[in-house]
């Protein structure tokens, strides 16, 4: 085998242009690490905040941009069992997905889900880790409870409505278009609301409020999802795509009983993400398998034509996940 293999790294900060093909030495796996000949990766926004130069990866990751992929276990780092070479995974990483070959954790490995392809699992291991982690760990979904999340034409968004309606939230969605607005009613959300022609904070309240939120808006939407709240409602922050700054009336929080939280998951630990990972074995694997669940694919791009993808994601026209196919 090469010491050497193609990979897409960030030449400088900068727009899809900025994404260059070139060859890297093959990483090896450390101690409790797994290293993945990358079949396909997924793409996210935070790879593109990385590439803007707005999204540091954490000092012992690589600089690569990439924080899924699927592909086959290709070796094994010291102190590593349950997985061998030759094993079909999807893995969160700590980045360099956008490679021939990574290495992650291998606790941060699930097997590919019977009935998907490697393709279909590369959209898997992100959007599953936030959504499960923020909506139903830290945001403590239930059953019958009213759910709003915003973007739900997004991979996020897919998945939460998903996985949600699987087990037995009423899901309502913030869409910007009528075409994305079916999409995510086809997924199971009760209404999806156009965000150009619909005010969601009525709707919301329309229903007696929402009992969880999930927002990736930020900015001007803080205020609005306080409005949409029931009494006693929690919302929770992933992502700030419209401003980190906020004005908050803390009395609508104390009087209403609100609790507002929120997370990011590349910086938090690896026994964090390890145990995210064995809840959604338990927990969700079983929902795709019985057919409860599957990724929305939007398109598929050549690992060279990176910044095509980056384009795509960032002209918002997308439904569902981006993936990058790296092996031939």
């Amino acid at each position: 085998m090469s010491a050497m293999m193609r990979a897409v790294e960030i030449a400088k900060p900068g727009g899809p242009e900025v994404l260059t093909l070139v060859e890297r030495p093959i990483p090896v796996p450390g101690y409790g690490q797994v290293r993945i000949r990358v079949a396909y990766a997924g793409v996210n926004r935070p790879d593109a905040l990385q590439r803007a130069g707005m999204y540091a990866p954490p000092p012992t990751a690589s600089d690569l941009p990439g924080l899924e992929a699927s592909g086959v276990v290709d070796a094994l780092g010291e102190g590593v069992s349950g997985l061998s070479a030759g094993d079909e995974v999807c893995a969160l990483l700590p980045g360099g997905g956008y490679a021939d070959y990574a290495v992650t954790p291998a606790a941060h490995c699930l097997p590919v889900p019977k009935g998907l392809s490697l393709k279909e699992a590369a959209c898997l291991p992100e959007t599953c880790f936030t959504v499960w982690s923020n909506v139903f760990m830290r945001g403590g979904l239930k059953a019958g409870e009213r759910f709003l999340v915003h973007g739900g034409s997004s991979g996020i968004g897919t998945t939460a409505i998903q996985i949600a309606t699987a087990l037995g939230a009423r899901v309502f969605t913030t869409a910007g278009s009528t075409e994305k607005c079916k999409a995510c009613r086809s997924l199971g959300a009760e209404q999806a609301i156009n965000y150009h022609e619909d005010d969601f904070v009525l709707a919301l309240r329309a229903e007696g409020g929402a009992n969880l939120i999930l927002d990736m808006v930020g900015g001007p939407y803080f205020e609005r999802n306080l409005k949409a709240l029931a009494d006693e409602g929690r919302l929770v922050q992933i992502a700030f795509l419209q401003g980190a700054k906020i004005e908050a009336n803390l009395s609508q929080i104390m009087m209403r009983r609100l609790t507002f939280t929120g997370s990011t998951l590349r910086p938090q630990s690896d026994l964090a993400k390890a145990a995210i990972a064995k809840e959604l074995l338990e927990n969700v694997w079983s929902l795709i398998e019985a057919g409860k669940f599957r990724p929305v694919m939007d398109r598929e791009f050549d690992l060279a034509n990176a910044s095509d993808a980056h384009a795509r994601m960032e002209s918002s026209a997308h439904i569902g996940k981006i993936v990058l196919k790296v092996a031939g």
